[in-house]
């Protein structure tokens, strides 16, 4: 999913400027701690980078060159790299009717829009994403742009999975008994539901 984003502080972030930096939600963390004045803590990795370089720069060109991964679980599902985006495996919509999508009905891209796990980590979907922001037309593989985006991509992909630190997901227990089951006024209609005995699980995630 991509957003545009608004910056606003009168008198320190210029005014009337459009940059085209990538950034996700976890830059906002370590970019408010610079702006504070605080350090990130150092006993941990902090996956977001401080953008404040680029909010306070005159010069709407200064760009922090970074990756962006998209994750299903604990699954690489795709990576932005500059003007390209890569996916290592395609799983668009859930259900059995291939003519219907909730999120957008009547756009159906073939080997693009899918409903089951299709695996591409031997050679990766990738697409244009600034000429193509839609991303309705996958690169060729033999194409010469395909090979130069892969060239950059793929030394970048290796080296994640090589350092990556796996956290424990916070919600990797279920337990059924922790749903509200009896919500506020359920008396009125009559159906108030029984809590279940609590028995926490790990969940099952399909990645």
């Amino acid at each position: 999913m991509r957003e545009p984003g608004i910056a606003w502080w009168p008198g320190s972030i210029p005014a009337g400027g459009i940059t085209h930096q990538l950034g996700t939600i976890m830059d906002l963390f370590t970019t408010s701690l610079t702006l504070a004045g605080v350090k990130p803590p150092q006993d941990r990795i902090i996956d977001g980078i401080d953008l404040s370089s680029v909010l306070m720069s005159a010069d709407m060109d200064t760009i922090v060159d970074r990756p962006v991964w998209y994750y299903r679980g604990n699954e690489l599902m795709a990576v932005r790299v500059g003007a390209y985006k890569a996916h290592y495996w395609l799983w668009t919509e859930f259900g059995d009717d291939p003519n219907y999508f909730s999120f957008c009905q009547g756009q159906l891209i073939p080997n693009v829009i899918v409903h089951d796990q299709v695996n591409h980590t031997a050679a990766p979907v990738v697409f244009n994403i600034n000429r193509d922001p839609g991303e309705k037309y996958m690169l060729k593989e033999h194409s010469g742009e395909y090979k130069r985006a892969m060239a950059a991509i793929a030394p970048i992909v290796l080296h994640h999975r090589d350092t990556l630190v796996k956290g424990v997901p916070s919600l990797n227990y279920c337990d059924r008994a922790v749903m509200n089951w009896a919500p506020k006024g359920c008396e009125d209609v009559g159906y108030c539901l029984p809590v279940p005995v609590s028995k926490p699980k790990l969940c099952y995630w399909d990645h």
